[in-house]
């Protein structure tokens, strides 16, 4: 089983972190007042949960059967998810093979495969990170802040705690986001168990791009103003209210 922690009663909501991340990344926002039972998953390699038995080949549903194992070992059939970045893909590997999850929320996060120059870059930063893996991180995450400066002390935190995971971890994981799978039709075909909260200044997938992927269902698609790809410490607030209203 994967490393979890929870608190709360009520209908079971499950958080999944990003790449470079790890459950500590919730404690940013006051999930306490959504009264539901919070469970907070580490993926493998992450935090505290271990990158071991891995495939061949690197796969995000691989980590989803991670994460489905740990949270039958928990006794959860029934729940949400709500998946930052990387863990918005392991969030849709979930609801595809679990009918009992009812809704995922896309934070940061989104529902089709990389282009071309995106899978090169993947396994560019998987090669990269073998070699120097403290300095891809140091160069990384604080590009995914809309403002640098404004949030030096949470980034000096995010390196600091990244530079723990190892660079084997860092590069499975850019590989099996490579690998994913696209899953646009299945969501055209149930696009209200999803909704897509979204940094109007994420540098990582354009505006943009998600108004035209989402055009056929808009009112799912929750924009957050002044932030780039980290909003939950760039807007709590305008995130939270995401949150609360699939709920």
């Amino acid at each position: 089983m994967l490393y979890s922690t929870g608190f709360g009663s009520g209908p079971v909501l499950v958080f999944i972190h990003g790449f470079l991340e790890s459950s500590t990344m919730w404690d940013v926002l006051p999930l306490n007042d959504l009264n539901h039972k919070c469970i907070f998953i580490d993926l493998p390699g992450h935090g505290k949960s271990a990158l071991e038995n891995i495939p061949e080949e690197p796969s995000i549903c691989w980590m989803a059967n991670q994460v489905i194992a740990t949270l039958e070992g928990l006794d959860v059939s029934s729940f949400s998810i709500v998946g930052h970045s990387m863990g918005g893909y392991v969030a849709m590997e979930i609801k595809r093979q679990m009918p009992d999850c009812r809704k995922v929320v896309l934070l940061n996060s989104n529902f089709w495969t990389d282009g071309e120059q995106k899978k090169k870059d993947r396994v560019r930063v998987a090669s990269l990170v073998l070699k120097a893996k403290n300095l891809f991180i140091q160069e990384a995450i604080p590009h995914l802040f809309n403002d640098i400066q404004k949030h030096e002390t949470t980034i000096l935190n995010l390196v600091k705690e990244a530079k723990k995971m190892d660079a084997g971890a860092i590069a499975f994981s850019s590989l099996a986001m490579r690998n994913r799978t696209d899953f646009s039709a299945h969501i055209q075909k149930n696009p209200r168990d999803y909704l897509f909260i979204h940094g109007v200044l994420d540098r990582l997938v354009e505006v943009e791009e998600y108004s035209r992927k989402t055009e056929a269902f808009p009112e799912q698609l929750c924009l957050i103003d002044g932030a780039g790809h980290m909003s939950p410490w760039e807007n709590p607030k305008a995130v939270m209210t995401g949150i609360r209203s699939i709920l």
